[in-house]
């Protein structure tokens, strides 16, 4: 009892540590641009630092990855292997060849295959432990990353003159269930109630709350705070959407200009979405790159048909059976062994 009433403590710290630093950005931001009038830096020069840290950062990141060395075959694999021609084979869930990787590592990035077969563990009274469906987090996570996706397609219309088609389409579809003006997009719902459904669930579940740290809150904050903070510009406390998009075209032409009378509201909500890509190289979120360079997702399972040889093995001088026998022949015979060679 005295180690959850610790982990209840330790809960509470990491939780108000990382809302702490969420309303210190929002404030810095407001005294920066509504106070200072430092317009100029939250517009354009905290943005292009942002974006080069990102850069920098997977970039640095990856090559840390690709230099790590896999020395064994290690895919990891939920179904037969391809063996025998009558033993039927997964070729999605054991590949074994690059097509089947490949239709692998969509059900993983898309769908999140691998925690669809999440499950978790109770102890319940007897004691006996006892195993569960976890669907929930699994709903939860692609709801989640889903939503972000759509979002981040739709704020193309910001970047881009003349609108792409493909973002038209995509808007016209997140907010088909059109109540009221403006239009209500779904991935505004759907991406808070996700954000709420993942805190509440760290929050609420003592295993998941006692290992829980204040780098897992900080990021559901921060991205729940760029929603709420878009919500509120779009349906609230609207900005003008022709400066918006003239301080976003200038930024991504490198000719940056910062008109005047945008609201404070969006620079708010612009200083969040810097410091998320700027703390995104660095933390638990670059799991999306990641996937990619995952040995146990990426290789094909055909150890039964290719001969894997760890190219960092060190040659070594080896007594073959052929040496052995030329050197205790005479033994051998004496003894009665046979022998291949007399």
């Amino acid at each position: 009892m005295e180690h959850w009433s610790l982990a209840k403590k330790g809960t509470l710290i990491n939780v108000l540590f990382s809302l702490s630093a969420v309303f210190i950005l929002i404030a810095g931001a407001i005294v920066g641009v509504d106070l200072i009038k430092f317009n100029f830096l939250f517009g354009v020069i905290i943005p292009y630092t942002a974006i080069t840290i990102f850069i920098l950062g997977i970039i640095l990141q990856v090559i840390k990855w690709a230099k790590s060395p896999v020395p064994f075959h290690i895919p990891t694999v939920a179904g037969q292997q391809k063996s025998l021609p009558w033993i039927k084979s997964s070729k999605l869930e054991s590949p074994s060849s690059t097509l089947g990787v490949i239709g692998r590592m969509l059900l993983e990035i898309l769908f999140f295959r691998s925690l669809f077969r999440n499950t978790k563990s109770e102890l319940k009274n007897g004691p006996r432990l006892v195993y569960g469906s976890n669907k929930y987090l699994w709903l939860g996570a692609l709801v989640f990353h889903w939503s972000i996706l759509v979002i981040f397609l739709r704020h193309f219309r910001f970047f881009m003159q003349p609108i792409p088609s493909f973002v038209l389409a995509l808007q016209n579809l997140d907010g088909f269930f059109q109540i009221g003006l403006p239009v209500l997009y779904i991935s505004d719902v759907l991406i808070t109630l996700a954000l709420l459904y993942l805190i509440f669930r760290r929050v609420a579940d003592l295993k998941i709350r006692y290992i829980s740290l204040a780098s897992d809150y900080f990021p559901l904050f921060l991205i729940l705070s760029i929603a709420v903070t878009g919500i509120l510009m779009r349906y609230f406390d609207r900005v003008d959407i022709v400066k918006v998009k003239e301080l976003a075209i200038g930024i991504f032409s490198f000719h940056p200009t910062v008109p005047d009378g945008i609201g404070v509201l969006f620079y708010i909500h612009l200083f969040l979405v810097c410091t998320l890509i700027t703390y995104f190289p660095f933390s638990k979120l670059l799991h999306m790159p990641g996937i990619f360079l995952t040995p146990t997702r990426n290789l094909a399972n055909n150890s039964r048909m290719v001969r894997h040889i760890n190219p960092w093995n060190r040659p070594v001088r080896v007594h073959t059976y052929e040496e052995y026998e030329d050197e205790f022949r005479d033994k051998m015979k004496a003894s009665g062994l046979p022998v291949e060679k007399e």
